[in-house]
């Protein structure tokens, strides 16, 4: 007896699909593998210093983390300038300059295709140091002894 096929002519599987993601939809394994391979390559490149721009003359700029998008076609660069400085022409540089630095990555790289390059400012350092200024505060801190004055009463 034949085997059961679907419209397409194919034989139904009811083994899960295993490409692209997964089922919460974070990054695959590949996703992240690229990107760190990409930001290494990217700190090689910008580390030489090639790229003649006032804005980046100088320049100190930290890769936190590159996000390939699922088709490997575009990555998006997460980065910030040493100190924090003048972020906002600098990511404007590094945007100007991404067809230089794309093609620089992909002599570096054994990838079939280098993803298009999208630079944008890593914000998590300035919400970290907000968060820690609040956790400083007077307040917080008012409430924190607070806190633990009540827990040495319930002890006694």
């Amino acid at each position: 007896m034949p085997r059961p096929t679907n419209s397409s002519g194919r034989g139904s599987s009811r083994r899960p699909h295993r490409g692209g993601g997964n089922d919460k939809g974070g990054p695959s394994q590949r996703q992240l593998r690229v990107g760190e391979a990409l930001r290494h390559a990217l700190a090689e490149v910008l580390g030489r210093n090639e790229i003649r721009d006032p804005h980046l003359d100088g320049v100190s700029v930290t890769i936190t983390q590159v996000k390939p998008s699922p088709d490997m076609r575009y990555a998006t660069v997460y980065c910030e300038p040493l100190g924090g400085q003048n972020a906002k022409e600098i990511i404007a540089a590094l945007n100007r300059h991404k067809g230089f630095l794309r093609g620089e990555m992909g002599h570096r790289l054994t990838m079939k295709f280098t993803p298009d390059l999208r630079f944008v400012e890593d914000e998590s350092f300035a919400e970290a140091l907000k968060i820690e200024t609040i956790l400083r505060s007077p307040e917080v801190q008012r409430d924190l002894t607070a806190h633990d004055g009540d827990e040495s009463e319930e002890e006694d």
